[in-house]
């Protein structure tokens, strides 16, 4: 793998032709220390979010040792990139029975989540009924303070949860609560609304509750989404589970997959044509940029340039390498006025769902990656970002 000091340096030394991924560990590991340091409780990495290896490694080694896993994949993956090092939990809420099996008894896993009687039952008959059994019963919440809902596809509702918790009770080792806010919640009150309806559930069904499992839904920073600071977060989050009615020694725990990764990468490319106030780019939807296609997702911009435009920033759409019409990030992107065929651009925040979305539909895809020593695009971790990102470029091998 290359090592440059900055972006502006891979775009200039190397020129690239395709799509350059941009990774930082430090800017992962800095944020996986805030929330090992910060967070009262346990943080367990989304590994959805962005399954690299590297990644994994960097955040193992900076202080998150538990992992929340969503497939038998994700579940090698980890344990392969690991060594066997780590805690899985198999967060899923629908899993095949054989999936759970082999986790069980080959990757040594404890921790599942279920949202029904029927995934109860799989569950049991996977382990042959093990009585070691760390169960989560996934509890529906609303998702109104998040930019992207997850309220509709898992979860058992409020008023249903006393038999599944009562059952969840007698078959596990350990009994937890968990729920997801939605992604890229932009206030603390998310975390507050949610808990006040665990306290609801372990009321009405009376049981002792060993864990809580608030998710994720923890932010980054966006062009047009500035959350306020996680510590913000972390202390609603602390005040809802100091009162709840649950056992003395239970473990608070959090699952962060975009607040861990997003910082980790970025993505450099190049402008191929331009047209008005579009530009046609060599990565898009079918590449990094999916969320900026699907669902309208503002990434932070930057041109790459030795010497700074004097023009005014202006917005700017693109389009990706693909045939396809709805390969198109409306944006608005803002770039200075004068961005012309050939020059690159970096785009900021991808480490989260930007190279696990990528395919290769239509031949187009990447696999060039370059480590730089520059901080990211925005951050919620660093105390000062610089106004400009330039060094001299060092080919380190």
């Amino acid at each position: 793998m290359h090592k440059h000091h900055s972006a502006l340096g891979v775009a200039t030394a190397l020129k690239p032709a395709a799509p350059v991924t941009l990774i930082r560990p430090q800017a992962a590991a800095r944020a996986a220390r805030f929330f090992a340091e910060k967070f009262p409780g346990r943080s367990l990495y989304a590994v959805k979010a962005n399954p690299s290896p590297d990644l994994i490694r960097t955040l193992f080694d900076s202080g998150i040792t538990h992992f929340d896993v969503a497939s038998i994949a994700e579940v090698r993956l980890v344990s392969e990139a690991l060594d066997g090092r780590g805690k899985l939990c198999f967060m899923h809420p629908v899993k095949a029975e054989e999936a759970i099996a082999e986790a069980y008894r080959d990757h040594g896993v404890r921790t599942f989540s279920l949202d029904s009687m029927d995934e109860l039952e799989k569950i049991m008959r996977a382990t042959g009924d093990a009585t070691d059994l760390e169960l989560c019963v996934r509890l529906r919440v609303s998702s109104e303070h998040s930019e992207l809902s997850l309220a509709s596809k898992f979860g058992v509702e409020l008023g249903e949860t006393r038999e599944l918790l009562m059952a969840t009770r007698q078959a596990a080792d350990a009994l937890g609560i968990c729920f997801h806010v939605g992604s890229q919640a932009m206030s603390p009150q998310a975390y507050s609304d949610a808990i006040e309806r665990v306290r609801a559930a372990i009321v009405d069904a009376a049981v002792t509750v060993d864990i809580i499992d608030v998710g994720g839904g923890f932010p980054s920073v966006y062009p047009g989404m500035e959350p306020p600071s996680l510590e913000r977060y972390f202390d609603a989050i602390h005040r809802g589970f100091e009162s709840l009615p649950i056992s003395y020694s239970a473990e608070l725990w959090c699952e962060p997959g975009r607040a861990l990764s997003a910082e980790y990468s970025s993505v450099v490319v190049r402008v191929e044509r331009r047209r008005g106030d579009e530009l046609y780019i060599n990565d898009g939807a079918y590449g990094a940029l999916f969320d900026a296609a699907h669902i309208g997702w503002r990434f932070p911009v930057a041109l790459l340039r030795e010497e700074d435009s004097e023009e005014e920033l202006t917005g700017f759409s693109f389009y990706g390498p693909t045939c396809d019409d709805m390969d198109h990030m409306v944006g608005p992107f803002m770039l200075p006025a004068d961005v012309k065929a050939g020059d690159y651009i970096e785009i900021g925040m991808l480490g989260a769902y930007g190279a696990a979305m990528r395919t290769g539909f239509n031949g187009f895809t990447s696999e060039a990656v370059v480590e730089v020593e520059d901080e990211p695009m925005a951050s919620l971790y660093a105390e000062r970002m610089p106004e400009r990102r330039r060094a001299t470029v060092i080919k380190l091998g």
